[in-house]
């Protein structure tokens, strides 16, 4: 999987958009971190020029089985680990794996939505 193949899968779902704010960030890695969006609310983010993990969400209670199972899963990168993963894609994740994760990720967030915010969506 490449950066692009990625970017596009994020983009398949509804109301996804995405963009990169963090443009004053000290950090160069930061600065390049492109953050996809379902209406106004992260669901995944990943640097573009490495490319070497996806920070996405996750069910609380799959956390500890993923980090277990896989080398490549750890706790969410400057996120809540209660609810954040990083998924590593040269680690031994599959690349089917990490697309049902944020395709997954992308069904928390939807979930969370306000009945407004649901209906917007659904009419997009």
């Amino acid at each position: 999987m490449n950066i692009e193949d990625f970017r596009t899968y994020c983009l398949s779902f509804k109301g996804v958009h995405d963009k990169m704010p963090f443009g004053k960030a000290t950090s160069e890695y930061d600065r390049n971190l492109l953050v996809f969006y379902v209406l106004d609310k992260w669901f995944c983010f990943v640097n573009i020029d490495t490319f070497d993990f996806c920070n996405i969400k996750c069910k609380t209670e799959q956390i500890e089985e993923l980090q277990d199972r896989y080398e490549g899963v750890r706790p969410g990168y400057h996120m809540n680990k209660k609810h954040w993963i990083s998924v590593f894609f040269d680690k031994d994740v599959p690349d089917k794996t990490i697309k049902e994760l944020v395709k997954q990720s992308y069904d928390i967030v939807v979930a969370s939505l306000s009945g407004k915010e649901k209906e917007i969506l659904q009419n997009m």
